[in-house]
């Protein structure tokens, strides 16, 4: 599959492969900075299971990163004009360290 984006010079071709279109699915994000790069690790928590995995990490520049966030920004606007807020948006984050796995000791 292929989506034509414009550019403006012209038109890019992005290719989309099956397996890349499928997505991975991720319940939590942790997000990492140094003065050069972004890196935003997508991870899957489940329950009952107590180590989550990292299912895809994306390294961006600050400049990416940016663009990035006013994309979500928009996106999300438009998302709660056609269907409503989305819950939680406000709250603040706690991590589940114990998520229905066991708790560890040291």
């Amino acid at each position: 599959m292929e989506n034509q984006l414009p550019d403006q010079e012209g038109q890019i071709n992005i290719e989309l492969t099956e397996d890349i279109a499928e997505g991975v699915y991720a319940n939590l994000a942790m997000i990492a900075h140094s003065n050069s790069e972004f890196i935003i690790d997508f991870i899957r928590l489940m329950p009952g299971v107590p180590k989550a995995k990292v299912k895809s990490r994306i390294i961006l520049t600050p400049e990416h990163a940016k663009r990035l966030l006013a994309a979500l920004k928009e996106n999300i606007r438009k998302f709660e004009d056609t269907f409503g807020d989305i819950n939680g948006g406000d709250e603040a984050f706690r991590f589940p360290t114990q998520f229905g796995g066991p708790i560890g000791e040291a």
